[in-house]
């Protein structure tokens, strides 16, 4: 069986998978060995289906890892056995700026250079904009994400956690409007920034596309693009367990509630 592997770094427990599997990078499918940053960088590279396995480090939330590397073993037994399921987790971001597209998994981000940024959001409907908010917006920007980006930037950023792969989020970035509440649309939307004052940096999962001035617009939309992740058959986390695992990696004091 051939598997492609991303890992954080070279743990010990690695050398369990390069001796049951072949190592390729055309395998079907991939094994992400680190936290959910390993994950997005894993599913930005690789097309098909992805069993993101949470590192050692004291700490790791890994929020979309339903294992630990110290279940190696039940790990390979699983795989080998094939008890495992493929399913849908998101779609991907669309970023589309001037005469290119872009593909996040995380998020699109507009976010200020040195001062505030001013910008306003539009709908587009049968390729018309309609003004979403009636103001014009400042602050440090704005970002756009799906359910998978909702629990990254979005999450510290006080946005909602999203667990529906069906809508879209805009959470405004410490603006001075009046109204900056996140926005949830469906997920068939289609939004357009514009700049209309300042100077504002437009990145993808952390990653620099341009630099944009006054007059300039990116459209953001749920793509067609899906992220795929493996389930173990009988390891699926729930809900509440990925909650607790975040909160207990953010904790200083060791603090148990039974």
């Amino acid at each position: 069986m051939k598997i492609k592997l991303i890992a954080k770094r070279q743990y010990p427990a690695l050398k369990s998978l390069y001796k049951e599997f072949e190592i390729s990078d055309d395998a079907k499918i991939c094994i992400a060995v680190g936290g959910d940053g390993t994950f997005i960088e894993a599913a930005r590279s690789f097309d098909g289906p992805i069993l993101p396995i949470r590192g050692e480090e004291s700490g790791s939330t890994g929020y979309y890892s339903d294992i630990g590397l110290s279940k190696i073993d039940t790990i390979i037994n699983k795989l080998k056995r094939n008890e495992y399921t493929i399913e849908e987790l998101s779609k991907k971001i669309e970023i589309r700026y001037k005469d290119k597209t872009y593909f996040a998994v995380n998020e699109a981000l507009l976010r200020n250079i040195v001062k505030e940024v001013f910008f306003k959001v539009y709908q587009v409907e049968k390729d018309k904009k309609k003004l979403l908010y009636p103001y014009l917006i400042s602050g440090d920007g704005v970002l756009i994400t799906g359910n998978v980006g909702s629990t990254a930037y979005n999450r510290n950023a006080h946005g909602p956690i999203i667990l529906s792969e069906k809508v879209v989020c805009l959470n405004f970035l410490f603006t001075e409007s009046l109204l900056s509440n996140p926005l949830v649309l469906n997920a068939d939307s289609e939004i357009c920034v514009e700049v209309v004052k300042g100077r504002g940096s437009l990145m993808q999962d952390g990653i620099s596309i341009a630099d944009m001035s006054a007059g300039e617009s990116f459209y953001v939309k749920q793509s067609k693009e899906a992220v795929q992740i493996i389930r173990l058959n009988g390891m699926k986390e729930g809900f509440s367990d990925k909650l607790a695992r975040m909160i207990n990696s953010k904790l200083i004091t060791g603090v148990t509630q039974k």
